[in-house]
C-alpha cells in the first residue's frame, strides 16, 4: 500500500493512467503559490454564478501538474464509444415542434421506437435543433446519441401525469421520498449499452418549480422525478449540456459501469430541495470532472442504497473520480459520501475542487442502520471560501425506509486520505462524529489549513482514530494517534 506520507501523488488504488504521475518534491510549494494567485483574484468579492448559457466555468485546480503532453489528467477514458452515428435524424421528422407549447411527448417517443431498431452497429443519433420542445418523459434506447443543438431547449411537462409511476428501486425498496413507486426521470434508460447525452451547450430544463412547491406543500404523493436517470446500463456518456432546475436529483446513475459525466453546467436555485447536482449510486467506473454545479443539496454525492435494502443487494459503489468541479450550495455538500451507502462505497478520488458560500466542503454521511463501509477514500486539492464546515463526518439522522431496519447495522469507515486542502473564512472548525461500536478509522490528513477561524473555535471528534500532519489549527487529540494506514 503506498504509504500517505510520501511524496508521490499515487492514489490508493492504482491505474494506468496514474503510475506516470508522480508529484515532484516541489509540489507544496507549488500548491502555496497557486493559493494565494487564487485568493488575491477572488477573496476580494463573493464568486459570482455564471451568466445564462455560459457554461463551464471552472477555477483554475490548486496543484495540478501537467501531462506530457500540455493536457489534463482525464478520466474519460471510461466510455468508450462509437466516433459517430450511421443514422442521424431530427426530432422534427417525427412531427416535433418546438414552440415552447406543443407537447413533444409522442413525437420523442416515436422517434426513440423508430431509433431502436437501428441500434445495431454504430446506431443512430436524434438531434434536437434550436428551440424549446415541450415533453413529458421518454425513454432512450442503445447505440443512441440525443444531440441538443445550439440554442435548443428541452423543456419538462408541467403535468405530473406525463412522468409515469415506476417502481421503485431494489437497493432503496420504496420511493426515496414517499411510500410505494416514483415518478420517472424526464429522461431514461434502463439496460442499455453506449449512450450519449450530448450537444452544443444545449439546455435540459426540467421546470423543477411544480414539484418544488409540491414538496414544500406536503402534497406531495409520490417521489420526485430525476431529470436524467440511466440504469443498469453499460458506457454512458454526458457531455457539454446546461441541465438546469431538475425536480429532484439531476443526473442519477444507478446499479451502471463505466459512465463519463464532463463539461456540464448543472442549475438550481440555492433553495430548491434535494436537487442534487451528480449521484452516482451503485456504480462502478464512473468519471466526473470539469463541471460548475449550483445546487439546493449536494453538488455530487456517491450513494450504494439504502439501510436493508442496500445492503441486501449488496451493490457497491467503486472507482469514480470527481475532479475539477466548482460551484456552491448553501445548505450542503461540495461532495457527498453517503447518507444511502448501505451496499459499499471503495476507491474514490476527489481532487481539484473549488467550493464556496456552501455548508460543507466535503462530508462523509452514515447513520445507525446503514451498515454497509466506506474505505479508500482520496480527497485532495481542495479550496474552500467561506464554507461553514470544511470537512464534516455526520452520523444519524433516523432517517430509515421502513420498519425493516437493523440497529445493529452499523457502517464501517476506513481509510480516508485528506491532503492539500486550504479553507479561508470557515466558521466551524472540522466535525469527525463516528458511533459508539463502529469503525471510523485510519483518517489521515496532511498539509490542511483553515484560516479565519475564531480562535476560541476547536475540532469536534467522537469515536473517530487517525493522524494528522502539518494541519492547522492544531486538531483534536483523536487525530493525533500513530495509524499504521497513514504511515
Amino acid at each position: 500500500m503506498q504509504s500517505f506520507m510520501d511524496s508521490s501523488d499515487k492514489p490508493m488504488f492504482m491505474s494506468a493512467s496514474w503510475t506516470s504521475l508522480n508529484r515532484p518534491r516541489w509540489a507544496p510549494l507549488i500548491f502555496l503559490f497557486s493559493v494565494i494567485a487564487i485568493l488575491s483574484l477572488q477573496l476580494t468579492s463573493k464568486s459570482p454564478a455564471p451568466p445564462p448559457g455560459a457554461s463551464r466555468r471552472i477555477y483554475p485546480a490548486i496543484n495540478t501538474p501537467p501531462l506530457a503532453d500540455g493536457g489534463k489528467r482525464s478520466c474519460a477514458g471510461f466510455f468508450r464509444g462509437p466516433a459517430d452515428r450511421k443514422v442521424v435524424m431530427s426530432i422534427a421528422e417525427f412531427g416535433g415542434v418546438g414552440d415552447g407549447r406543443t407537447s413533444n411527448t409522442e413525437a420523442f417517443r416515436k422517434a426513440v421506437r423508430f431509433m431502436d431498431g437501428l441500434s445495431a452497429g454504430r446506431g443512430s443519433q436524434l438531434n434536437v435543433p434550436k428551440g424549446r420542445w415541450l415533453t413529458g418523459s421518454f425513454n432512450l434506447t442503445s447505440n443512441f446519441t440525443l444531440f441538443l443543438e445550439e440554442g435548443a431547449v428541452i423543456l419538462g411537462s408541467q403535468d405530473p401525469e406525463d412522468w409515469p409511476i415506476v417502481q421503485p428501486l431494489p437497493s432503496y425498496g420504496r420511493g426515496r421520498e414517499r411510500l410505494g413507486g416514483r415518478h420517472i426521470s424526464l429522461i431514461h434508460g434502463d439496460g442499455l449499452m453506449n449512450v450519449v447525452i450530448t450537444g452544443n451547450n444545449g439546455t435540459i430544463d426540467g421546470q423543477g418549480r411544480m414539484w418544488w412547491e409540491l414538496w414544500w406543500n406536503r402534497t406531495l404523493e409520490h417521489t420526485r422525478g430525476h431529470l436524467v436517470e440511466i440504469m443498469n446500463s453499460q458506457n454512458v456518456l454526458i457531455s457539454n449540456l446546461t441541465f438546469r432546475d431538475s425536480p429532484f436529483w439531476t443526473v442519477h446513475p444507478v446499479y451502471c459501469s463505466n459512465v463519463v459525466i464532463k463539461d456540464m453546467t448543472i442549475l438550481a436555485p440555492l433553495t430548491a430541495p434535494n436537487t442534487d447536482g451528480i449521484d452516482p449510486d451503485s456504480s462502478t467506473n464512473v468519471c466526473i470532472e470539469d463541471c460548475y454545479i449550483e445546487s439546493g443539496d449536494d453538488l455530487v454525492a456517491v450513494k450504494s442504497g439504502w439501510d436493508h435494502y442496500g445492503m441486501s443487494m449488496a451493490r457497491p459503489s467503486s472507482n469514480i473520480t470527481i475532479r475539477r468541479v466548482s460551484g456552491t450550495t448553501p445548505t450542503c455538500s461540495g461532495v457527498g459520501i453517503g447518507s444511502e451507502m448501505s451496499g459499499g462505497i471503495a476507491d474514490v478520488t476527489i481532487e481539484d475542487l473549488h467550493i464556496w458560500d456552501s455548508a460543507a466542503g466535503v462530508r462523509i454521511k452514515t447513520d445507525v442502520g446503514r451498515g454497509g463501509y466506506i474505505s479508500n477514500i482520496s480527497i485532495k486539492n481542495i479550496l474552500m471560501e467561506r464554507v461553514k464546515v470544511p470537512i464534516r463526518f455526520s452520523r444519524g439522522s433516523n432517517d430509515h425506509p421502513d420498519e425493516g431496519w437493523d440497529p445493529k447495522a452499523l457502517p464501517a469507515v476506513k481509510g480516508i486520505f485528506i491532503r492539500d486542502i486550504y479553507s479561508v473564512n470557515s466558521t466551524r472548525a472540522p466535525m469527525l462524529d463516528g458511533m459508539v461500536g463502529a469503525v471510523f478509522e485510519g483518517i489521515c490528513m496532511r498539509n490542511v489549513t483553515m484560516l479565519g477561524l475564531h480562535p476560541n473555535l476547536r475540532w469536534h471528534c467522537e469515536f473517530v482514530s487517525g493522524f494528522a500532519d502539518r494541519v492547522t489549527p492544531v486538531p483534536c487529540l483523536e487525530m493525533q494517534n500513530t495509524s499504521s494506514l497513514c504511515l
